[in-house]
């Protein structure tokens, strides 16, 4: 049978034998347009007023709401106007409306990434900041610590606002459990130290910080702490379909509207492993996820459980804008080759070196499969690079990604080899029903 991969703007077509294990999210067809399903979640929220009775009941005279950056498919340009219009309808001038992209440490956005997430006319009538984790001025410390007992230093436009809107996609999270909810602000709009911190090698290290877990997991924990002191006065949580459509809202009061999105992702993204496959064939997630190596490796991570031990994991990825951050890059240049030295590095060292947390993911890959087992396909680094990011790299030239692919894969497949293929990556996580997920 013949599947569709995505990769980068595009999907890519591979056949597979038909008794190949095809795994893929389920949801139905949007029943609204993405604009009518947020505004029916901000008039019938959860545990919660609706957002413009909460907004005129309180006075508010400056909101801020916040939003996830480029890396994340959620398709504001579809619905912020109907968010935008319901806060001015409920008496908040525009001019007192803060667009607040929560970074957490990735790189600020471009001016042309506003306009292709938001459009043209709300990035030309409302003030838009991106969150900057290294900027001390830009940060202030709120009252309370954090579950683990760390101080809590916050974006201070978020702080310092009369009333907090979160946005953002829930998803399955290959350390959180799911995206979305509390994690807008933690590690959003946290501190460079609070986010290094969240992402710690014991944390990582813990059972529990896996795909579709929550119950027990130390970073939700640690980022719902955080959440919760810095009083988000309305969630909104979204949920999109493998076309990046909105296909659910659910808004209200923070948790309890995670916690009600959580359980329909579950439903929809986190299909059970009946048997182990010797191969697994996954994508990265295709554009925005997939623009560095850095986020294609949750692809890797996310794909496990579909795979025997000492089996074969193929990643794709574009790579479109190369490895990831400076810092990123280097770590990965100065432990090629050698991830087992890495983790007893950052198991024995208190000091954090940012974007060490996704190279310590790859290594469970590596474990799981071993160090020529991953495979990673792509036409955007050249093979140089991918010699050095430990993995059994692949270089395709452009537009010869589906040759190359499809060659490799015919070869472990004439030799008897099972094969399972997951073409949304880690937008759908299959989970072994012994572990499951929590909602």
């Amino acid at each position: 049978m013949l599947v569709n991969i995505q990769y980068n703007n595009r999907h890519i077509e591979v056949r597979v034998p038909d008794d190949a294990a095809v795994y893929r999210t389920s949801y139905g067809e949007p029943e609204k347009d993405a604009r009518k399903l947020v505004q029916n979640a901000l008039r019938n929220p959860v545990n919660s007023p609706p957002l413009s009775e909460t907004l005129i009941k309180s006075g508010v005279r400056s909101v801020v709401i916040v939003v996830s950056d480029i890396t994340r498919p959620v398709p504001y340009s579809d619905f912020l106007d109907t968010v935008l219009e319901e806060i001015e309808d409920a008496g908040v001038p525009g001019d007192n409306i803060i667009i607040l992209i929560a970074t957490g440490m990735h790189r600020p956005s471009t001016a042309a990434e506003r306009e292709y997430m938001f459009g043209p006319e709300v990035c030309e009538r409302y003030r838009i900041i991106d969150h900057r984790a290294d900027k001390p001025d830009e940060l202030v410390t709120i009252r309370g610590a954090s579950r683990a007992g760390r101080p809590i230093e916050l974006n201070r436009w978020f702080v310092e606002a009369d009333f907090r809107i979160v946005t953002g996609l829930v998803e399955p999270h290959f350390m959180a459990g799911f995206s979305g909810g509390r994690k807008a602000i933690c590690p959003g709009l946290c501190s460079l130290e609070t986010v290094k911190a969240l992402h710690s090698f014991t944390f990582l290290n813990n059972p529990s910080a896996r795909n579709g877990h929550l119950e027990g997991n130390p970073l939700h924990y640690e980022s719902l702490s955080i959440a919760r002191e810095a009083d988000a006065g309305f969630c909104i949580n979204l949920v999109v379909d493998r076309k990046h459509r909105v296909v659910n809202a659910v808004a209200g009061e923070l948790e309890a509207s995670h916690n009600t999105t959580c359980k329909l992702v579950s439903k929809h993204s986190c299909p059970p492993v009946e048997q182990e496959k010797d191969v697994v064939l996954t994508s990265s997630g295709g554009y925005p996820l997939d623009a560095t190596f850095y986020q294609c490796v949750k692809g890797m991570v996310s794909c496990l459980p579909t795979v025997k031990r000492g089996g074969v994991v193929v990643s794709i990825g574009s790579c479109s804008e190369g490895i990831g951050s400076g810092e990123y890059q280097n770590l990965m240049y100065e432990y090629s080759g050698r991830w087992r030295e890495f983790l007893g590095h950052i198991q024995s060292n208190d000091n954090i070196i940012k974007d060490q947390w996704q190279f310590q993911m790859q290594t469970k890959v590596l474990q799981h499969v071993g160090d020529d087992n991953l495979i990673f396909v792509t036409d955007g680094l050249s093979s140089s690079d991918l010699a050095k990011l430990n993995v059994n790299g692949i270089h395709a030239s452009e537009g010869c990604i589906q040759q190359r692919v499809q060659k490799l894969l015919d070869g472990l497949i004439y030799e008897g080899r099972s094969v399972a293929v997951i073409p949304e990556g880690p937008y759908c996580t299959p989970l072994r029903k012994a572990l499951g997920a929590d909602p």
